[in-house]
């Protein structure tokens, strides 16, 4: 694992003295982080990389993770897919079996720290066992048009929290009567998934999965999840190969708490079957490498999602200079500025259109992708993440001392 002092060469040693700052002043108080799984997704990718930093910093930061079957996470991704505002059926069964679970499993967990931090919903029913230490809920999908339905029953949960988080402003709520605080993800440069590679490695992951590097590649990486839009992709690329030579990669792997990413992955391997261009890989939890290498690889590199939290690849792929096209959704407008960082899409016929002219003008491209990096150096780097935390802890307890730092 990467030490703090070693960002000091990527974001300034004044930064970097600022976290131990704040981190002193929360001397005394424990970080419980809650979250439904260990590996797959966003949340687990982050605090694998930022419980060790805050510990390194001096806080008291823990990490659980919640026990749970194939129909409690079958229920929760229904919950998770309602939230994004798509018509999913949670019944009072389900919902009492939600509940049932999440009890069970506060029986188990010493929820005693002075801050016990809730990550999405899966978690968020062990508010039920609160008692005079601080609640924060954070919610890292987009639930600016849930289901009124699924939404009424998550919320009075909710309103048990002293404070929500959330990614981007079009997700704050105004029917929660807590503190709303908006802290956007990040990355972490110094992680295998970010850092520089040897081309050495580059070309033989290429080698490895088959693509042609002498070939425009066109790539998105992400979970085999239906609100990524991997069958909007595969029309992207179509419309685009009708002018170009290029290649199709799909790359990504799933939860241990989403029990449809199988089946999506199975649906798109037709595609793959058809023409020998569309490369589907799947990529268990340990495939950092690989991920770094084909974003390094690509040409271009989409991430068409129908609803989104963040992206956080988004990011990802921005850090490694790489020009992206993504979907103007949730918070992956916060990363990129249309025309300057990146493009942003609204449609299968506006992404292919984009496709097209970055394939054909490759200094555009390589301008986008220069200034990304700089745009994810300045916002969504991990040492700033941090910060945002250790100020968002501090202020449940020291509002008034914030003012003087």
């Amino acid at each position: 694992m990467s030490r703090v002092d070693d960002y000091k060469a990527i974001v300034g040693e004044n930064e970097i003295n600022d976290l131990q700052l704040l981190a002193d002043r929360l001397a005394g108080k424990s970080i419980q982080n809650i979250n439904s799984t260990s590996v797959g997704g966003g949340v687990a990718e982050i605090l694998t990389r930022m419980i060790p930093l805050l510990k390194e910093l001096g806080v008291d930061a823990s990490w659980d993770v919640i026990k749970g079957n194939e129909q409690f996470f079958t229920i929760t991704k229904n919950i998770h897919n309602a939230l994004h505002g798509l018509k999913r059926k949670v019944t009072e069964k389900d919902r009492k079996y939600f509940i049932e679970v999440n009890s069970e499993n506060a029986e188990e967990l010493d929820l005693s720290a002075d801050i016990v931090f809730i990550h999405d919903p899966q978690p968020v029913a062990l508010v039920e066992k609160k008692k005079k230490n601080k609640w924060i809920w954070r919610c890292h999908i987009d639930i600016s048009n849930p289901q009124p339905e699924v939404f009424g029953f998550l919320e009075p949960f909710l309103q048990r929290y002293d404070a929500a988080v959330f990614s981007a402003p079009s997700f704050g709520r105004r029917d929660l009567k807590i503190r709303q605080v908006l802290i956007s993800p990040s990355i972490d440069p110094l992680s295998d998934k970010n850092r520089e590679l040897p081309q050495s490695t580059i070309d033989e992951v290429l080698d490895r999965f088959h693509i042609d590097r002498e070939r425009p590649i066109v790539t998105q990486i992400s979970r085999f999840d239906k609100l990524k839009d991997p069958s909007g992709v595969i029309r992207v690329y179509k419309r685009a190969k009708r002018h170009s030579n290029c290649q199709l990669v799909l790359a990504g792997g799933g939860a241990t708490d989403d029990p449809e990413g199988l089946r999506i992955l199975e649906n798109i391997k037709k595609a793959e079957e058809e023409d020998p261009d569309i490369h589907v890989i799947y990529l268990p939890p340990s495939s950092d490498i690989e991920i770094n290498a084909l974003q390094r690889a690509s040409t271009v590199i989409l991430q068409k999602s129908l609803r989104e939290g963040f992206g956080l690849t988004v990011s990802e792929a921005l850090w490694k200079a790489r020009p992206v096209i993504a979907s103007a959704v949730g918070g992956i407008p916060l990363q990129i500025s249309h025309k300057r960082s990146g493009i942003l899409s609204y449609s299968i016929e506006g992404t292919a259109y984009y496709l097209q002219e970055l394939l054909n003008n490759p200094g555009y491209a390589q301008t986008l992708g220069k200034n990304g990096r700089e745009e994810v150096k300045k916002n969504f780097l991990i040492t700033r993440h941090v910060r945002d935390y250790l100020l968002l802890f501090l202020s449940l307890y020291h509002s008034e001392d914030l003012v003087h730092l």
